[in-house]
This record gives C-alpha cells, sequence and structure tokens, in this order.
C-alpha cells in the first residue's frame, strides 16, 4: 500500500511537471512581450530621467550665468555682495537634495514631495524673470510706464525666488534622479570610471550650451526670452509627473539612512565619553555597538566606519571647491571688466566658462582611451588619488595664474564698454588673456570630480553608497559656503582692497594668491593621505566590491537561490532526480 501510493504520488508529480512545463512553453510569445514591455520601460525609465537631468542643468545654470551681473548693474549690489549670493546659492542648491532627501525618507512621502520640489521649482524660476524682466521699458504708450519695481521689493521677490528654486533643484536631484537609480552595483572600478566620467562629461556639455545660449540671450538679444527658464522648468515637471503615473520614481533601500549614521556618531561619543575606561576597543565608534553599551547593530556601525575613513578625503574637497566656485565669481569680474568686443560682437560674459568646460569635454574620451586600451581589464588602472593630486595642483596653478592675470589686465587703458544697457568702464585688455586661467581649472575639473566621485562610491559597502554620496555632497556645498566666508572675510580685513568694487582701483590679485598659497598646502597635505586611499582601493577591488561581510552572505545566498531555480526548471532533471 505505501509502495502504491508512493507510485501514485510519483505520477502525480511528473504530470504536474510536465504540465507547468506545456504551460511554459506555449505562452512563450507572451513572455517575450512581457521581457519586451519591461525593457521598452527600462529604456523609457532612463530617457525621461536623462531628459529631467538635461532641464534641471539647464535651469541651474541659466539662474547662475548672469546673476553676478544682475545683482550689480539691476540691483545695485557691490562686487563682493553679488559673488557671496552666487556662491551662497550654488552651494544651497547642493545642500536642499540631501534635506530633501532626509524629508522623503522620513517625513514626508516620496511621491508628494517630488510634486512639492515641483511647483517650488516653477515657482521659483518664473519668479526670477519677474525680477529682471526690464518693466520701465515697457510702455502703453508714449508716457505711461505699465508697472515698476521698487528696489526693496525687487529684493524680497529675488531671494524668495532663489530660495524656492534651490528647494525645487533638490528634489529633482534627491528623488528623481538620484545617482543610485543607475543600477551601479555591480559595476567594477573601471565600469564605475567611465560611468562617472561620462556622466559629468555630459552635464557639462549641457551647461556649455546653456552658458552660450542663455547667456547671450540675457545679456544682448532679447530679455524678454528669459522666460525660457521656467518654460523649460513646466517641460521638466510634465516629465515628472510621466514618471510619476507610470511609477518610475526610484525608490531607494530603507536599509540604512544618513540619520542612522549620524546616531553612531553621537551615541559613539556619548559613550566614549561616560565609560571610556570600562571598555577597550580598536576604534571610537566601536563603542556604538550594543556589545560595548550602544544602540546600533555591528552592521550598522562597521558601514560607518568604513564611510568615515573617507572624511579626511572630504574636508580636503573643500577648499578645492572654493576654488572651483571663482569661476562664477572672481574670475566672472575679471571677465566682465575685460574687453568683450571681438570682430565687431560683444562676447556675453558667461560665455567664458565655455572655456573651461572644453578641456573637460576633451579630456575624458581621452582618459576612456587610456583606460580601454592601456590596461587590461583586470588592471583598474591608474589610482584615483593621482588624478586628484595633479587636479587641485591645476586648480591652485590656475588662481595663481588668475593673479599675475589681474596685475597684466591692470595695465591696460580704460574704455566704455556697454553691458545690459549700462555704460561700464573696464580694461581694454581682449578677454581672451584670461583664458589660461579657465582652461586650468577646467582640466582640474576633468580630473578630481569623476576621480572623487568613484573613491566616494566604491570604498564603502554598498547599502551606503548613496549616504556616502550626500556626505560628499555635503562637503562641496560647504566649499561653496567657505568661499562666501573669503569673500566677506577678505572684502572686511582690507577694507575693500582685495575684493574691490572698481577693480582697477583694488588688489583683487591679492586675495587670488593668497587662496592659491591655501591650495597649495591642501594639495600636499592630500598627497601625503593619499597612499590610504590607494590601499583601500586595492583591497575593495579584490573583494566584492566594498561589502561587509554580510552583503557577502546575501550574495552568496541568492547565487545559491538562482542555481536552485536553474535546477527547478531544467528539463534534464526528472522529479524524481530532484527529489
Amino acid at each position: 500500500m505505501p509502495a502504491a501510493n508512493r507510485r501514485g504520488m510519483e505520477e502525480k508529480q511528473l504530470l504536474n511537471h510536465t504540465a507547468d512545463k506545456e504551460q511554459r512553453l506555449l505562452p512563450g510569445r507572451s513572455t517575450h512581450a512581457g521581457n519586451l514591455s519591461l525593457s521598452e520601460k527600462k529604456l523609457q525609465e532612463a530617457i525621461c530621467m536623462l531628459l529631467v537631468e538635461l532641464c534641471e542643468r539647464f535651469t541651474f545654470f541659466g539662474i547662475v550665468c548672469n546673476m553676478i551681473l544682475f545683482c550689480t548693474v539691476k540691483l545695485g549690489y557691490r562686487n563682493y555682495q553679488a559673488a557671496i549670493v552666487n556662491m551662497c546659492f550654488v552651494g544651497t542648491s547642493m545642500l536642499t537634495p540631501v534635506l530633501v532627501g532626509w524629508l522623503a525618507e522620513c517625513l514626508v512621502g516620496r511621491i508628494k514631495l517630488v510634486c512639492i520640489c515641483m511647483f517650488l521649482h516653477f515657482l521659483g524660476t518664473a519668479l526670477l524673470p519677474v525680477v529682471a524682466f526690464p518693466f520701465e521699458d515697457i510702455y502703453i504708450d508714449r508716457r505711461h510706464i505699465l508697472h515698476t519695481l521698487s528696489k526693496r521689493e525687487q529684493k524680497i521677490i529675488f531671494y524668495f525666488a532663489l530660495l524656492t528654486a534651490s528647494l525645487g533643484i533638490g528634489g529633482v536631484r534627491a528623488i528623481v534622479c538620484p545617482l543610485s537609480a543607475y543600477n551601479l552595483e555591480d559595476c567594477g572600478s573601471k565600469e564605475l570610471l567611465s560611468f562617472f566620467n561620462w556622466f559629468y562629461w555630459l552635464i557639462n556639455l549641457n551647461s556649455a550650451v546653456v552658458f552660450v545660449i542663455i547667456s547671450y540671450i540675457q545679456q544682448s538679444v532679447a530679455r524678454n526670452l528669459g522666460f525660457l527658464i521656467p518654460f523649460v522648468s513646466m517641460v521638466m515637471a510634465m516629465i515628472t509627473i510621466h514618471m510619476v503615473r507610470g511609477e518610475m520614481i526610484y525608490k531607494p533601500k530603507t536599509d540604512s539612512s544618513l540619520l542612522t549614521t549620524f546616531g553612531v556618531i553621537t551615541s559613539a561619543l556619548k559613550t566614549c565619553c561616560v565609560r571610556y575606561r570600562y571598555f577597550s576597543v580598536t576604534n571610537w565608534l566601536d563603542h556604538a555597538k550594543e556589545n560595548y553599551g550602544g544602540q546600533y547593530s555591528e552592521t550598522q556601525v562597521e558601514s560607518t566606519k568604513s564611510l568615515a575613513r573617507l572624511f579626511p578625503l572630504f574636508a580636503f574637497q573643500i577648499l578645492y571647491r572654493t576654488c572651483i566656485m571663482q569661476i562664477p565669481s572672481g574670475y566672472y569680474l575679471q571677465t566682465m571688466n575685460s574687453n568683450l568686443h571681438f570682430s565687431g560682437f560683444v562676447l556675453p560674459v558667461a560665455a567664458m566658462n565655455v572655456i573651461s568646460i572644453v578641456p573637460l569635454l576633451i579630456l575624458v574620451p581621452i582618459l576612456e582611451c587610456i583606460n580601454s586600451y592601456l590596461f587590461s581589464s583586470k588592471d583598474a588602472g591608474r589610482s584615483p588619488t593621482i588624478y586628484i593630486v595633479v587636479g587641485q595642483l591645476s586648480a591652485a596653478l590656475s588662481v595663481v595664474v588668475a593673479g599675475f592675470s589681474e596685475i597684466h589686465r591692470k595695465n591696460f587703458p580704460q574704455v566704455e564698454q556697454k553691458l545690459s544697457e549700462e555704460v561700464l568702464l573696464v580694461s581694454s585688455m581682449p578677454c581672451f588673456h584670461l583664458a589660461p586661467q579657465y582652461i586650468l581649472l577646467g582640466v582640474a575639473e576633468a580630473l578630481v570630480t569623476p576621480s572623487c566621485s568613484l573613491l566616494s562610491f566604491q570604498l564603502v559597502p554598498e547599502r551606503i553608497r548613496g549616504i556616502s554620496m550626500h556626505f560628499l555632497t555635503l562637503f562641496n556645498g560647504a566649499g561653496c559656503f567657505m568661499g562666501a566666508f573669503f569673500v566677506q572675510t577678505a572684502y572686511a580685513g582690507t577694507q575693500g582692497n582685495w575684493f574691490p568694487h572698481l577693480l582697477h582701483e583694488g588688489k583683487l590679485e591679492r586675495f587670488f594668491f593668497f587662496l592659491a598659497s591655501l591650495m597649495m598646502v591642501n594639495t600636499l597635505g592630500f598627497w601625503t593621505i593619499a597612499h590610504r586611499y590607494n590601499n583601500l582601493n586595492q583591497e575593495y577591488t579584490n573583494e566584492f566590491g566594498g561589502s561587509l561581510p554580510e552583503e557577502k552572505l546575501l550574495k552568496h545566498e541568492k547565487a545559491i537561490k538562482h542555481y536552485d531555480s536553474v535546477l527547478e526548471s531544467s528539463p534534464i532533471l526528472s522529479p524524481m532526480e530532484k527529489t
């Protein structure tokens, strides 16, 4: 009887297996169609993300490119005030993605928050043309002015617009287009470096187009077309709404957060201060572990320890970012006070920024060829720290060249030049004499930014890579505010001599030389610790790409499940052989 039952069960299993097999074979077309629709959705999602990213960068650079000219000519700001406003806006736009990411994770839903950010972005970009638009030039007839705004009202609307636009930018970067949405978990070192190279290459290509087109429109042709910026914002909002309805908004894993990282650090500090004498640990963050009286698991603490190793790398990026911020501040003022005429054509001031972008557009394909053809697939290529040291040295050299260019610029006689309907006294030196300092900073960006992003992404466990990129963004934003602090301190400490309103009457070159000396010290400091990240890079490259032991076990478990699924779907093995 048991034998008969066993035989009946085996026959039943065989029939079920045959039926399942036929069911899998017959609707093959529908399975293929399902895979095709899934791939089409992923392609559509990638295209939407790319369009939103390009629209966001278009509006951002459109706001930044002529802000100093607007602040000095239209709002009557002094040069140092306009430079501070510009750097603070860029810094705020870097910090808001971290804030919005935290809100989306802890307090507000992602879909609701992205709709709020889209509204804020459109509101800010729509208010900026209202402030900048020359209402005094519009007449109902030859006697009556349609509308005017006082300086005070202009400033209030201007700052409110900048704040709302920066919050909207943060929502786009943190929710719609986060870096973790590009599925980089399984990429090796070379693939990651290639991704970051081309990612920043595309962003800078977009910014080059914006700096040429928008700056010329705002400065020379029809300033009414400044409304193109809110129009692009509206297009971006429509694409985002389509992504929301199509469930294309990326939802990150919730196993780790920025608050958890700060909580581990705070708990370690508290436990370290209260119970230091009772425990002997190898790392001060171990005090946050539950075994030593803390509140966090070993996985969370070990992740935070790997992130803490990158803090020196992040700290050395602050002063570098301050040098990069000279392009929309100190270098912009130099260009604005130089001769912009070229063959009877007045160049836009912000168009000089394209000169700093060209080296990146050229160097990235060259570096990709070097990494592809000179190094094997197993070799990770040159260490990213070498690129960072060379790039920071190039940034320091750029600021030195800017100082000498300022001395050279003041040796030329002054001429009148019309900018944004205002006549200014500027140096007759052609603005192209300033090209070397822009080129050197462009070389620095091509070397430093992708390499630093690679280290920040690769040298931490997979579960906190998004947090690591958040910290890199925080320190970059701190560099922008550090630049604003330097400008304010230089102006107040020298009574306007080091950052003058009239450049030919001051000593702007001293500010550049001071910043260059700090940058040289910063480069030497990073060079002394670069070997740490070389060793870490080799360790993580040889293992599972920076995973913790728990994550390695999960990957093994996924591999076992995949192998098991292959066995289950294999037509070669019979049900008897599986049991």
